[in-house]
């Protein structure tokens, strides 16, 4: 099967050549006819699985045939790295195209937006917070948007976007196409899909969940002493490009620090970095003068390296849902990767919703000759007997709404899992 089959405009199929895209991936597969059709498409899908091109190609296609000085086709994503990555794939599948596209995003100075957007521009890549203050500022002019695309939904929805989004739905017209794509398919992300999507076509490849290309491993280990397993870890392992996610902006920092001092090759991403500070990590990185990456959630979406051999979740992650988005990072495209999570003794829980997400039991892995201390690394979550006792239906509705119940929190490694988690 190639893309010839979809008789793209011959300029279109020149961008997929200069890209070094051969043949379709399953969701481009079902979504491109689908979204050449003109008809609304839900789609779901893994991380890592050509969404960008399965709705940036027929936009593009479509596109060419009339021409107009208006916005015609509006992205939204959750973050900067993200909206400036479908940019990118935007000119670089679209260059022979003359088509022009514009990313809108915080961080950086409004100026340059504005002049692109008074040049004319066809397409426009956009995080809904900068958008919607141009939109306000009557710099923007969002009528004429022809084709919708909600990419990373269930994300906005973490990020506390979704007010955002319906607020600049009230700037479209109503009759678009509107494609709609996710990893996972929350509630909060079913009520606006319904919401928004006219009669859509429902596809999905494989199953909502981690991808299979990735190998799983627990180390368990007291916090006291996961920098030190961390070394150790990278020290004897053969390893490409690793990103090691934390939980804060403090401990990203702090970790980057303590493994260039080790000799690493290591940048931070986090947020309280400029724009510009972000996006030479995430290039380093890329291009193969960083070897370690140290960061926050921000970097789970917008990050496409196709070569990172390893992820370590060096803090377990909230949910399992941003655990998937983690470990989307390896195993992509059908390359394959390890993902590796440094499991303290309250994260008992989380691992336990991971594996009911994965349908299988993660291999717990101690590392030779290391020193644990009096820690037993083979006391902890060796079973579902040896894990916390079932609990009653009402706290589970609850936590899995993400509300916590103060009679069932228990000891404090518990408690920690729900305390609100500083921004990325």
């Amino acid at each position: 099967m190639s893309f010839e089959q979809f008789r793209f405009d011959p300029r279109i199929l020149s961008g997929i050549e200069a890209a070094g895209f051969e043949t379709p991936t399953p969701i481009q597969q079902q979504a491109i006819p689908v979204v050449l059709d003109r008809r609304d498409v839900l789609g779901l899908a893994q991380t890592g699985t050509g969404k960008t091109a399965a709705f940036m190609l027929p936009i593009l296609d479509r596109l060419m045939k009339t021409r107009s000085h208006h916005i015609r086709a509006l992205i939204l994503a959750p973050t900067r790295e993200l909206a400036e990555q479908t940019h990118q794939a935007t000119i670089r599948l679209g260059k022979s195209t003359g088509l022009r596209s514009v990313a809108i995003y915080g961080g950086v100075s409004k100026g340059p937006q504005l002049v692109a957007v008074r040049r004319g521009v066809d397409i426009v890549v956009a995080c809904p917070g900068r958008l919607l203050d141009h939109v306000d500022a009557r710099a923007v002019d969002l009528s004429h948007v022809e084709i919708l695309v909600v990419d990373e939904a269930d994300r906005m929805c973490d990020m506390g976007f979704l007010p955002d989004v319906r607020r600049i739905l009230t700037h479209l017209p109503k009759e678009k196409q509107t494609l709609f794509f996710s990893a996972t398919m929350p509630p909060e992300i079913r009520a606006l899909a319904d919401h928004i999507l006219d009669r859509p076509e429902t596809v999905q490849v494989d199953t909502i969940g981690p991808a299979k290309t990735v190998a799983h491993a627990l180390f368990p280990v007291p916090d006291t002493q996961k920098t030190a397993l961390l070394l150790a870890i990278l020290k004897r392992t053969a390893t490409g490009k690793v990103l090691v996610f934390t939980r804060t902006k403090h401990r990203a920092r702090n970790l980057s620090i303590v493994l260039r001092k080790a000799g690493h090759r290591v940048a931070a991403l986090q947020g309280n970095m400029t724009q510009a500070q972000r996006q030479t990590a995430i290039e380093g990185f890329r291009k193969g003068r960083v070897d370690v990456l140290v960061a926050t959630d921000v970097a789970a979406r917008g990050i496409d390296v196709l070569d990172i051999s390893h992820v370590i979740n060096f803090d377990m992650p909230n949910t399992v849902d941003a655990y998937i988005h983690r470990i989307g990072r390896t195993g992509r495209v059908d390359k394959t990767g390890e993902a590796f999570t440094l499991a303290s003794p309250g994260d008992g829980l989380m691992v336990r919703d991971i594996e009911r997400a994965l349908g299988r039991r993660i291999d717990r892995r101690r590392l030779p000759d290391f020193d644990y201390g009096a820690f037993s690394p083979e006391a902890q979550f060796q079973s579902k007997s040896a894990s916390a006792p079932s609990l009653p239906r009402a706290f589970r509705q609850r936590r899995s709404a993400g509300v916590p119940s103060v009679r069932a929190l228990g000891t404090p490694p518990y408690v920690s899992r729900h305390r609100p988690v500083p921004s990325a």
